[in-house]
């Protein structure tokens, strides 16, 4: 054997956002080879995530040599792939985890459940029964459910998203933006027209969501509703005023003169003739109950 010479070796995979591990044992074709281990159960961790590979032990490259690799992986995953949540192994030697055994009996029992689940399903659909007797809006709502009780688990275990630090989830939301950027995926993958129209859509499901539930805007009166449009208001002149945006932007002699000219105009009511400039008549129009919109600029 010679020091570039194929090797075996015991290894443990980290990962660089979060606490998550896995040990596995390698024989190598070549010396050096990139090799980051051979994930199954997990692999959207190494897809998501930025691992890191330490040789723990090297071994003759010999039949001996694999098979003590394979104790010494054995013996190190052995207490923890059952006990530590963290640890990704699901295997050790011939006994797999409670996860893969709970796996291989759902997968059993599908197989098993396939045709008469098929039947029953085509059934459900003719009868309107069960998931089929649910409308879009109630489905929606249901999953909605779920995902809370999902989201409040893992919040409480300090697992899936939880797991890590707010800064750490920016970080990886910034990486992977940059990503789906690059590749033109995800939300990058639909074109400004498609955005808007997804954006028109969220905002009808939002804003009837809140109707119905009365919340946000329907959620206050007709009084709250002008109190908040007062202070709105308030800190959208301060914003400008600090920034020296909007009508701040402009000289007192300037602001003058758009005064002036806005003064200076003169509209017509459509429906009963009145002339004055914009602000009165709108003014004269509300007094009438009659739609501000029905006018004409004459001057």
């Amino acid at each position: 054997m010679t020091n570039h010479s194929p090797r075996i070796y015991v290894y443990k995979i980290t990962f660089e956002e979060v606490p998550y591990y896995y040990y596995g044992v390698h024989k190598e074709k070549k010396f050096g080879e990139y090799y980051m281990g051979s994930p199954v159960t997990h692999k959207w961790c190494w897809e998501l995530y930025t691992p890191k590979k330490q040789i723990l032990q090297l071994f003759d490259f010999s039949d001996e040599g694999w098979l003590e690799a394979n104790e010494i992986e054995q013996r190190i995953i052995r207490p923890l792939f059952n006990d530590d949540k963290w640890c990704l192994n699901e295997r050790c030697g011939k006994v797999v985890s409670l996860n893969i055994l709970r796996e291989n009996g759902k997968k059993v029992s599908e197989k098993y459940s396939s045709i008469n689940g098929k039947k029953n399903g085509k059934k459900s659909y003719e009868l309107g029964l069960g998931i089929h007797g649910r409308t879009k809006e109630q489905r929606t709502e249901d999953c909605g459910k779920g995902g809370k009780i999902m989201g409040e688990k893992h919040k409480k275990d300090g697992t899936g998203i939880f797991a890590i630090t707010l800064e750490e989830r920016i970080e990886i939301g910034k990486r992977m933006g940059k990503i789906n950027y690059e590749l033109g995926i995800g939300v990058h993958g639909r074109t400004k027209e498609q955005m808007t129209e997804d954006g028109k859509k969220g905002g009808k499901i939002t804003a009837e969501n809140h109707k119905r539930n009365k919340t946000g805007i329907f959620g206050i009166d007709d009084e709250q509703k002008r109190k908040n449009s007062i202070k709105g208001g308030g800190r959208a002149a301060e914003t400008n005023k600090k920034n020296k945006t909007g009508l701040y932007a402009l000289t007192k002699d300037q602001r003058s003169e758009t005064a002036k000219k806005v003064c200076s105009q003169k509209w017509m009511c459509l429906e009963t003739g009145f002339i004055t400039n914009a602000g009165c008549l709108t003014q004269y129009q509300k007094a009438r109950g009659i739609d501000t919109s029905r006018r004409v600029r004459i001057s």
